[in-house]
């Protein structure tokens, strides 16, 4: 399974000893056999997720080389990433392989705070321009959440001194020649004041989350497959820290899947038609805000292998846009409009030589309002003793949103129906090392630039005509050690995200580096328990005053989380501190994070 970058050792299935660490190997649009070498990969399996006792996808994802985040508050609070020094709107969001950025959102953006990570199996995250394989808004990158391949019965209980709790049922029914897989969680986490001081009024999330995945093989190449996930987050928070009572939020989202897929020897075809809805309302004191949109997509992909030198791929997506949305009070805004786009794409992967291969990737999206758009990527990769070197090249697009679009506020804002998409260009080199059967290190360097940016001005969104790029570039290591007793994966990213005038973008640290470290120990009064630390270092990095908004310099941060879980039998039983060293900070400025918590976990 890939960790990190890394391949670790081929795992030994023993569901009473171990949690079966599988890697979910499903085919990814625009790839085929000798292409697919050509992808940045990141996977974070259903293993690693529950030895570190995640409980939403920050947790998950802040371990991770060219990702950070940043959180208005404690959990359930708004949550942005920047992925590789780009904005917040330049990652594309997924569940199996489908789109799901929220089209009612002012920029497009995903918002990571209300996802938690109950009915999550496996997550991919794809560092870098992933336009020729997604589609539009992967300019920084791409993360894909995945909701099957979990076969394993369970219930899972967590709890901590303030009767906060994390609960969790999964239940598969298996069959001849299909499978129904249900999942069932709940989280309830109130600690501290997003705004005010930390022991002020608490705000709190209750999030409720159902998966339903249904698979069913009508011969032996043939299956067909259905995904339904409802997902309901209720946060309280805080429009200042004078002003902090009577805001709630009620995000809800739901996601239905159905497709077709063929596979072959030779071959993989897949037809998928899905259908996203967001349904959010923020009650401010009585005033309320709503948001709404939906999407509607068909998707065919098919990947097939010629010879031994030879591979292709090609596809077509359809997706359909509506986003409203309406605000109330002293600022008023509103948007309502739809977009659609047709894509078409393909790739072809030549193996030129018994350890060297090219791969070509293009695509063209159509439209509605910014009309064609060419994406392309080329990679060229080396394979020496099981080691690989390569280099790429990777085009981005983001097409402006339909708040920018067709959005209105009453200081005079209106919506601009002739903007562009903006575009990058990514250079990238990278090196896979393995040393030896428990050692390999990883290294990507990469420089990008972003050109028609979209920008606020004068009370309306414009492209940028300085012909000035934003600017990003960056280095990413990975060391990992994997033996039978220890796991342990080191990472560190130095970062350079700038602004049009040469300045440092805010919320992107220049240094970012921690660690995961899992042990098995024994006791003799105890007996067999593993060990978990995680470690991360959020370097200096400048922000915007929460109440003059001048550019400030934010401190450091090392946050240290730890997990001591033993199992007899059928049981498993875990105590986990997070922010063991009770570091106390804010990011952004103005919002406090979490301090130190206690809980107590069971899983049967």
């Amino acid at each position: 399974m890939k960790i990190g970058y890394a391949e670790e050792k081929p795992c030994i299935w023993d569901n009473k000893n171990e949690i079966p660490c599988l890697e979910i190997k499903g085919h990814i649009s625009n790839t085929s056999k000798y292409s697919i070498s050509g992808l940045n990969k990141i996977v974070i399996s259903k293993k690693q997720i529950e030895e570190s006792g995640s409980v939403d996808l920050i947790d998950v994802l802040k371990l991770t080389p060219s990702i950070n985040i940043t959180q208005s508050g404690p959990k359930g609070q708004q949550a942005s990433m920047f992925m590789r020094g780009t904005g917040s709107n330049h990652t594309l969001v997924m569940i199996n392989g489908i789109p799901i950025n929220d089209q009612s959102t002012t920029q497009g953006l995903h918002d990571f705070g209300v996802d938690f990570i109950q009915t999550i199996q496996q997550i991919e995250v794809y560092p870098g321009s992933s336009a020729t394989q997604f589609g539009t808004n992967a300019v920084g990158g791409a993360v894909n959440i995945i909701l099957t391949g979990d076969y394993e019965d369970s219930i899972s209980i967590a709890s901590d001194k303030d009767i906060n709790y994390e609960v969790l049922g999964n239940k598969t029914f298996l069959y001849d020649n299909s499978s129904l897989n249900i999942k069932l969680g709940s989280v309830k986490h109130k600690t501290i004041s997003a705004r005010g001081k930390s022991d002020d009024e608490k705000d709190g999330v209750i999030n409720y989350t159902s998966n339903l995945n249904y698979e069913n093989y009508l011969n032996f190449d043939t299956r067909l497959f259905n995904t339904i996930y409802l997902r309901q987050t209720k946060a309280d928070y805080d429009n200042s820290n004078t002003n902090q009572t009577n805001y709630k939020g009620d995000n809800r989202m739901g996601s239905f899947q159905i497709g077709l897929g063929e596979t072959t020897k030779s071959s993989d075809k897949k037809y998928i038609l899905y259908y996203n809805t967001y349904d959010r309302e923020y009650d401010e004191r009585g005033t309320i805000d709503s948001y709404e949109s939906e999407v509607i997509g068909l998707k065919y992909d098919i990947s097939k292998t010629i010879d031994d030198a030879v591979s292709f791929g090609a596809g077509s997506e359809y997706k359909y846009d509506w986003g409203y949305f309406d605000n109330n009070g002293s600022y008023e805004a509103s948007t309502k409009g739809h977009s659609d786009n047709i894509a078409l794409y393909g790739n072809v992967g030549i193996n030129l030589l018994e350890d060297l291969n090219f791969s070509l990737f293009a695509r063209n999206d159509n439209n509605k309002h910014t009309k064609k758009n060419n994406t392309y990527k080329l990679n060229l990769e080396k394979i020496i003793n099981n080691s690989n070197f390569g280099v790429s090249y990777m085009k981005g697009l983001r097409n402006p949103t339909l708040y920018e679009l067709f959005g209105t506020d009453n200081f005079g804002y209106s919506g601009n129906l002739n903007l562009l998409p903006e575009k990058s260009n990514t250079y990238e080199i990278y090196s896979d090392l393995v040393i030896n059967e428990f050692f390999n290190f990883n290294v990507r360097g990469f420089k990008s630039n972003i050109k028609n940016n979209i920008e606020y001005i004068s009370s309306k969104y414009r492209n940028d005509t300085d012909n000035v790029d934003l600017n990003q570039s960056g280095i990413d290591f990975s060391l990992n050690f994997s033996s039978a007793e220890i796991n342990l994966n080191m990472f560190s990213s130095f970062l350079s995200s700038k602004k049009e005038n040469g300045s440092d973008q805010l919320r992107r640290p220049e240094k970012r580096y921690g660690f995961n470290f899992t042990k098995k120990m024994k006791n003799p009064y105890f007996g067999d328990y593993n060990l978990n630390i995680l470690y991360n270092h959020y370097g200096k990095h400048f922000d915007t005053h929460s109440s003059n908004f001048s550019t400030i310099e934010m401190d450091s941060t090392d946050l240290v989380d730890i997990k001591i879980n033993k199992k007899l039998n059928d049981q498993e039983y875990y105590l986990k501190i997070t922010n063991l060293l009770d570091e106390n900070y804010q990011r952004p400025h103005g919002y406090n994070q979490d301090e130190r918590i206690f809980k107590i976990g069971f899983k049967y």
